[in-house]
């Protein structure tokens, strides 16, 4: 039966594949084997895919989409053959990729070597969650599925040897070593030793016939003490007759010719051929764990966690007692640690840290102990892990996480920004140190052009508050969004601002300084709002009358209606940004803001010596009204 049940698994995939003319197939025709034996290993609810203690199975290579469909389908998700018929499709439930729109799918694992990480982050996850709710409660595991491409990228080292470090006991990865890269044979680029790698990074390694039902099985029921890497020796596109192992089969379609043949010489008639009693053994696995997931639901009544787990799942927010900045003069990293330590002591999901920069960056909760029994994480110089693991953290489903560098760092971050980006993850990156103010470290510690790029990215909120209270104003909103949230922040001391004339911080952009016969609009964020408060009093005293805008998030005042911004921005505008800037454009007739790369000195020279002196930001407003 086993075999039977690989074999329709397999050609499942190939038939999906060919109808889309469009894919990967031998990754999944290599992997059916595999799945069918993890199928059986398996603890999951496809009847309820969000059950918090169910098993993890996450796809590194998202390459093999065909695959994750195929087993989800079989399984019982809410995913039907017409659905598998559709990969690859525009509005289909079975895209090019996973994403989590799909019922069952995970996370959206995305570029290579991001899946990996993001397991170690859901590995990561229930360690926190084992220790707010109990480990009889939650005691899972988290399968991982990775490649030869996954293992080349770095991320997988970094968040490898954090597991290790930690003795994630509850990792599993798989490697599918099928020895084939796109451009042939893995040698020409790797060659290096993968048991010795992982076994140096804290890992128990098994190596097995990754086609062999008892190979597999047997290193599947192995409980280990360690993080646990599973080396599958398999070949590519397995059954594929003439293609099979060969490096063609990676991203393109078998042919029909060839694909008919390889299904007769398996014994299989039609296509998207799936047999009764294949579908019914495969489903039967799933339905083992609608009894599990039921037992669980009596274990956590039974055990007096219901109401600890509700308010992990619906975090109050009502329950804050936010800091008072009013009037203060303070860097808005120490008004953040503040608000960090005030949101940590409402909501036990509250936690995160930093890549090795709490110190500076001010993200560590005070009193709140180190991971895995405290909220602390410590994730090493390790930023490009850290963002997939906060993903993770995230999509874990008990969570509000942040994470934290410096703001030039988050350079590194960003193909896991935008995963969680396109996930609509609710978690927080804190960026510290956010402009030419970083001072004597130089133009390579100084972010110039990372806020108009991040600015770019959809469904990210970027905000960079001009003051303490405005700070907190910012938390306030992000923890209401549905999305990620950046908090781009000062080293330097930020005078407090006054209170808003007109609109507030949830819009955006929100006037601080208004005179209904204003010649012109001094728009600006952050540390150069007290500038243009100062500019403004400039020239008054020149009958120049100017209008200053506080912009904390371009993103939420993009959605304001016309009227809101025809509001805000009255006559000409000078927008003034200690960065590129190149967004406000849309808005502004002019922008000071940066066009080449800092310098090494002081942050008060930098800003002089680059025009962010009240003094040029009134010189370059009457400059724009001529």
């Amino acid at each position: 039966m086993f075999n039977k049940m690989s074999n329709e698994l397999r050609f499942l995939c190939a038939d999906m594949v060919e109808k889309a003319n469009s894919g990967h197939p031998g990754a999944p025709m290599g992997l059916a084997e595999i799945i069918t034996a993890l199928s059986g290993n398996l603890r999951h609810n496809p009847k309820n895919p969000n059950w918090l203690n169910r098993d993890r199975l996450v796809f590194s290579g998202g390459h093999a989409s065909s695959l994750v469909y195929a087993f989800l389908y079989l399984s019982g998700y809410a995913l039907s053959m017409d659905d598998l018929k559709a990969f690859r499709q525009l509005g289909s439930k079975t895209p090019g990729h996973p994403e989590i729109t799909t019922p069952g799918v995970e996370i959206a694992t995305g570029p290579l070597g991001q899946g990996v990480a993001n397991a170690v982050g859901l590995a990561m996850a229930a360690k926190s969650a084992a220790s707010l709710l109990g480990d009889d409660i939650i005691n899972h595991k988290v399968y991982c599925l990775c490649g030869d491409g996954d293992l080349q990228e770095g991320i997988s080292y970094e968040a490898c040897a954090l597991a290790g470090h930690h003795r994630l006991d509850n990792l599993v990865l798989i490697y599918d070593s099928n020895r084939i890269t796109i451009e042939g044979d893995t040698n020409v680029a790797w060659s290096e030793n993968v048991k010795a790698r992982f076994e140096a990074q804290g890992f128990e390694v098994a190596i097995i016939n990754g086609h062999c039902e008892d190979e597999i099985k047997l290193a599947l029921s192995k409980q280990k003490e360690k993080p646990y890497l599973i080396i599958a020796n398999t070949v590519i596109a397995k059954g594929a007759l003439d293609l099979e192992g060969s490096h063609k089969a990676h991203g393109a379609p078998l042919g029909a010719e060839l694909l008919a043949k390889a299904k007769e010489a398996a014994g299989i008639k039609g296509d998207f051929s799936v047999s009764e009693d294949v579908l019914f053994a495969f489903r039967a696995m799933g339905e083992k764990g609608e009894l599990a997931n039921a037992k669980w639901d009596e274990q956590v009544k039974n055990a007096g966690k219901k109401e600890l787990l509700d308010s992990l799942l619906k975090p109050d927010f009502s329950k804050i007692s936010w800091p008072d900045f009013k009037g203060q003069k303070i860097a808005t990293r120490d008004s953040n640690h503040k608000i960090l330590n005030a949101i940590s002591a409402s909501l036990p999901g509250f936690l995160g840290g930093s890549a090795d920069l709490a110190p500076s960056n001010k993200t560590e909760l005070s009193g709140a102990g180190d991971f895995p029994a405290g909220k602390n994480l410590h994730f090493g110089i390790r930023e490009h892990a850290m963002g997939a693991i906060t993903n993770a953290y995230a999509r874990y489903g008990l969570f509000l996480p942040f994470c934290a560098t410096f703001f030039v760092f988050s350079d590194y971050m960003r193909a896991s920004v935008r995963m969680a980006a396109l996930m609509s993850l609710k978690e927080f990156f804190v960026w510290t140190h956010d402009s030419i103010g970083v001072g004597e470290d130089g133009p390579t510690h100084e972010p110039v052009e990372q806020l108009s790029s991040l600015r770019a990215m959809p469904n990210l909120f970027v905000f960079r508050p001009a003051s303490g209270e405005e700070n907190t104003l910012c938390w306030q909103k992000a923890l209401g969004l549905n999305a990620p949230s950046a908090f781009v922040l000062s080293r330097q001391g930020l005078e407090a601002t006054p209170e808003a004339a007109f609109g507030s911080v949830e819009n955006g952009a929100y006037l601080l300084k208004e005179s209904k016969n204003a010649q012109i609009t001094l728009l600006a964020s952050g540390s150069e709002v007290e500038l243009c408060l100062k500019a403004s009093d400039l020239l008054a005293k020149e009958g120049v009358v100017a209008n200053v805008v506080s912009a904390p998030c371009f993103e939420l005042f993009e959605s304001q209606d016309k009227s809101y911004k025809s509001r805000i921005l009255t006559g000409k505008v000078l927008a003034v940004e200690a960065a590129s800037g190149v967004e406000w454009y849309k808005y502004a007739d002019d922008v000071l803001g940066m066009s080449t790369f800092g310098e090494s000195g002081k942050a008060e020279k930098l800003f002089e010596h680059f025009g962010f002196s009240p003094e040029n930001v009134a010189k370059k407003a009457k400059e724009l009204l001529g």
